[in-house]
């Protein structure tokens, strides 16, 4: 028996990257899996016709993560395609869309602000809000993807690092609020990165005492720590970032 089969995951954001990575891991552990995904419809496609080959059911649901109306539809399509009879119709939240940009802080405009913070810390509250009632009733987890970002100050990245320090912060705040029956975690990456780094991305793994940078594997398999661990484990913020953040 796998440690999640027949659990059902809900991974926002996850058409590609560090989403993908983490549906993934969940499907190989017996997880059913819905992603969320905006413009990448062909990605988002083709992950699902991926996921399915680990013999587990798959869905992509569209989903605008800064309209409010658009994330009530999106858990309410999930739960319609995947719930059971007894309300358990998401175990599993994985808040992973996030918005990131690099701007120095004198110059960016409010417009820049609100969408950093409506996708890195609004979207994930109402996506839990939504969720809520589901993930009671399962007594399941919700794991948010946070950022070193959000625990150090990035001088050309305030607004990402102020949202993701805010959703730390929500981390901690729902893992009381939703106590006992759900279990709320973080994990924050450091720098992640697949295939062929930048020369600034080499920079980072010079610093970091692990003397490279992550990989979209070792952040998903901090995930599938926290949704498949102790659940008496919960507002914990986990950081996935080789020692660069210290």
């Amino acid at each position: 028996m796998k440690k999640l089969q027949d659990k059902v995951a809900l991974v926002t954001g996850a058409a590609k990257r560090i989403g993908r990575g983490i549906a993934f891991a969940l499907a190989e552990e017996g997880a059913h899996v819905a992603i969320t995904y905006r413009d990448s419809a062909y990605e988002a496609r083709e992950t699902v016709r991926e996921l399915e080959d680990f013999g587990i059911r798959a869905a992509a649901v569209h989903a605008n993560l800064r309209q409010p109306k658009s994330i009530q539809s999106a858990v309410a399509q999930v739960v319609a395609d995947f719930g059971r009879p007894d309300l358990k119709g998401i175990d599993i939240l994985v808040n992973n869309a996030g918005l990131f940009e690099t701007a120095a802080l004198e110059r960016i405009s409010v417009e820049q602000w609100d969408a950093m913070f409506e996708t890195n810390t609004r979207a994930p509250f109402l996506v839990a809000q939504a969720a809520h009632p589901y993930l009671k009733a399962a007594h399941g987890r919700i794991i948010n993807i946070g950022s070193l970002g959000g625990i150090h100050p990035w001088p050309t990245h305030g607004h990402y690092c102020t949202s993701k320090a805010a959703l730390h912060m929500l981390t901690q705040v729902m893992s009381k609020a939703f106590a006992p029956e759900i279990s709320v975690n973080c994990v924050a990456p450091g720098m992640i990165v697949n295939g062929e780094a930048s020369a600034e991305y080499e920079h980072f793994a010079r610093k970091t005492p692990m003397k490279r940078n992550g990989k979209t594997e070792e952040v998903a398999a901090a995930v599938l720590f926290f949704a498949t661990g102790p659940h008496f484990i919960t507002g914990q913020i986990l950081g996935v970032d080789g020692g660069l953040g210290l």
